[in-house]
Parts: C-alpha cells; structure tokens; sequence
C-alpha cells in the first residue's frame, strides 16, 4: 500500500470545503514523537488509546457518512465523554459483510465508538498499522481538531481484520497534544 494515496482514497469519500492538509509526511513509527507514538504506534483500538490517554470515556460525533449496499463510510469526531473536547478525526470505511447484522445496526446508529461497538460484540479482530502520518493542518483539519491552521500533529492509516477479512479502512488522526 502507498500510504499517500491510501490517504486520498478515503478523504476523497467526503470532499471538502476547504483543505484537510496543507502537508502529509509519511514517516517511520520510530521517529514518531511522544505522546503520539504512545497513541498512534501500536495493533489496538484507537477508543481505547484515546481513553487511556485522556483518562476519559469517549463519544463518537458522526460528521457524515455514506452507505452502498454493504460498503459504509463515516467520517467522525471523538470528544472527551460528556464535552466538545476533541481528541480525534477520523475516516472510516467498513465493509459489512464480515460482521454480524447487530454490529451493523450498532455502527449504523453512531451512538457508540467503533473499536467499542467491536470489543462489546467480541468480534475477533486484528489491527494492522499501516502507516504514521505527519500532519500539517489544512484549515477544515484544523476546524475539526480545533487547532491553528499549519499546527503540526500526527495520525495513522490502518485496517482493521473482523473474523480474519480486512473490513475496514481507518484514517485516525490525533487532535494536537500540547
């Protein structure tokens, strides 16, 4: 995979107003900087990381989303539980077929963070770090994260395996820690 046009295969679901990204740096795992590469750089649920990290529960904000037969797309937010406090932006595309029709209703209905809704319904999953991303905030990126336009942060490609098939496409990209 390029990471690069993985990238733009996902933002192209949901075109913007304004650019996402003044720049995107595909950079090695181990020049990732902390606490970044403590959230970014490992095979587990972002929810998970983001609530470690923040000491919090997290809410999903669903911003869009698109369903195609059994091909659905989102692009979301997660809040620190119970504020507007965002932690992460993130794009998802999930292929239904590996999962059951109560994952897909669950998903569907954007109350509940993806990782959670797959860890409460104990899909066997795997995850796949694809890439670390060096991220130089557009101004609709730093809208979102509620960051300053060329504000530098850090994010990941990665596809989650549900029941051994990869199911799902992850753009996750960390608000900025300062």
């Amino acid at each position: 995979m390029n990471p690069l046009d993985e990238l733009r295969s996902l933002t192209d679901v949901f075109p913007e107003p304004r650019p996402l990204f003044e720049k995107v740096v595909h950079i090695p795992s181990a020049t990732t900087p902390e606490p970044y590469r403590h959230l970014l750089v490992h095979n587990h649920h972002m929810t998970i990381a983001m609530e470690e990290f923040h000491q919090t529960l997290v809410d999903v904000k669903v911003l869009a989303e698109k369903l195609e037969a059994n091909l659905y797309c989102r692009k979301i937010l997660l809040l620190k539980h119970g504020t507007h406090d965002v932690v992460q932006f993130g794009l998802v595309r999930f292929n239904f077929d590996y999962v059951t029709k109560a994952v897909r209703d669950e998903i569907l209905a954007g109350e509940t963070p993806l990782g959670r809704v797959l860890i409460n319904h104990n899909v066997l999953r795997h995850i796949d770090l694809g890439a670390i991303l060096e991220i130089t905030a557009g101004p609709q990126l730093a809208d979102y994260l509620q960051m300053s336009v060329g504000g530098v942060t850090y994010g990941r490609l990665a596809t989650i395996f549900c029941n051994r098939q990869p199911a799902v496409d992850l753009l996750e990209i960390s608000a900025r820690i300062v």
